[in-house]
């Protein structure tokens, strides 16, 4: 029988067998939550401090040459730009004019209503949705339950379960609401669904707060409850995880390469950008408990600054790698004190959720491939992503040596 050892903030720190000798962490502990969602006061929203107004680039200069990209073509100075914080600031955010991602007018007008809003997103028809578990009454009509797939995934989902189609048209399978993406922005199902889950704020304009779970969870947690823990409690306003066994962004730029989860040169070169760039690999120093999160959870009050940390982590997504763990903690460095994150501990990360396997694990063969030379000779390369790995970065990255990683992980 383990002890849990816990701190007051919820945290974890080993749990100990009767002998008082300290195992491996718990993989599930108890969340502190409040005890009725019916009790829970809902908060003021938090007022903008340091960026008051963002707004977004649409049309770049570059497309009357050639069609639109959805994350459009930002240049190197123009990334850098977006960095720099300011009171009014217009950058980068994905949905460039006519490059896709297209809503049905009938789901455009339901979220107009949507201001607490929990989603998740299935992509390249692989899953089914799983309903959520202890959701109050008071949270089933407070929040919208939006489910985003792509055309593909819809089919797979009306073939497998019921989905109910409502008098305005609209479709559901059972508390989520259907909201189907057209015309896919990327080539990549893995960048596609990176759309609903980073640029949550983009998609649904009116939320004021949102909690994103991945498609293969199922929600075991009240969403009020969960908006009261980790971001009322402690006035946060970006919530997530720390990763179970990385801390350091080239432990897990390593952990992605031996996985084979993304063509391994083109993870170093993101790495040796991010290294060049001035970004140490995680110590306890850090201002942030680990600079690589559980992306699978995010939990948001939607900000400007929230925003705006959305928009430069999309944008160096769909700059780079689809690995959105390894430009987290880039952009969080970057932004420096400006956004408080609330990082919680991952045992109860694993607790708020039942995980279900997927169906099938989607792959593509740039994930497998060793070589520049490969990409090329098998036309690997992507035509609508990850295009800053293509692009001449203005600086000379030929000496930059990856800092060594030490395999200390259960993962490795």
């Amino acid at each position: 029988e383990l002890v849990p050892l816990c701190r007051k903030d919820g945290e974890v720190v080993r749990a100990l067998d009767p002998m008082g000798t300290p195992s491996k962490p718990l993989h599930r502990c108890s969340i502190p939550v409040a005890d009725d969602p019916d009790a829970v006061v809902i908060p003021k929203r938090t007022p903008n401090a340091i960026v008051k107004n963002l707004s977004y680039i649409t049309v770049d200069k570059r497309d009357k040459d050639s069609p639109p990209l959805f994350g459009g073509r930002q240049t190197w100075k123009q990334r850098e730009e977006s960095f720099k914080l300011n009171a009014t600031m217009k950058v980068h955010c994905g949905f460039m004019k006519n490059s896709g991602a297209d809503m049905d007018a009938v789901d455009v007008e339901y979220i107009q209503k949507c201001k607490f809003v929990v989603a998740s997103g299935i992509f390249d028809g692989y899953d089914a949705p799983h309903q959520p578990s202890n959701i109050s009454l008071r949270s089933q009509k407070l929040f919208c339950f939006l489910m985003v797939v792509d055309e593909v995934s819809f089919d797979f989902i009306e073939q497998n379960v019921t989905v109910k189609v409502d008098s305005a048209g609209g479709k559901w399978v059972g508390i989520w609401r259907l909201v189907t993406l057209h015309r896919p922005p990327f080539d990549e199902p893995r960048r596609n669904g990176k759309v609903p889950k980073i640029l949550t704020h983009r998609l649904f304009p009116q939320a004021w707060y949102s909690i994103w779970i991945d498609g293969k969870m199922e929600l075991m947690v009240d969403p009020l409850l969960i908006l009261e823990r980790y971001l009322w409690r402690g006035k946060y306003t970006f919530a997530v995880a720390v990763h179970k066994h990385h801390r350091s962004i080239y432990e897990e730029g390593d952990a992605i390469k031996r996985r084979k989860r993304y063509a391994r040169p083109l993870v170093d070169l993101q790495m040796k950008i991010y290294y060049h760039e001035g970004m140490e690999p995680w110590d306890e120093t850090k201002r942030m408990p680990s600079d690589i999160p559980e992306g699978a959870v995010l939990i948001r009050e939607h900000t400007t600054i929230t925003d705006l940390f959305s928009c430069l982590w999309f944008n160096e997504v769909n700059l780079f790698t689809p690995r959105d763990q390894l430009s987290f903690g880039y952009v969080a460095h970057r932004l420096g004190d400006a956004l408080k994150f609330f990082m919680f501990p991952n045992c109860e990360y694993n607790s708020l959720f039942i995980l279900h396997r997927h169906t099938r694990e989607h792959s593509s063969k740039v994930e497998w491939a060793k070589t520049i030379d490969e990409i090329l000779k098998k036309g690997l390369k992507e035509s609508r992503g990850g295009l800053g790995l293509w692009t001449p970065y203005p600086a000379d990255l030929s000496s930059v040596e990856l800092p060594a990683v030490k395999r200390t992980s259960q993962s490795g």
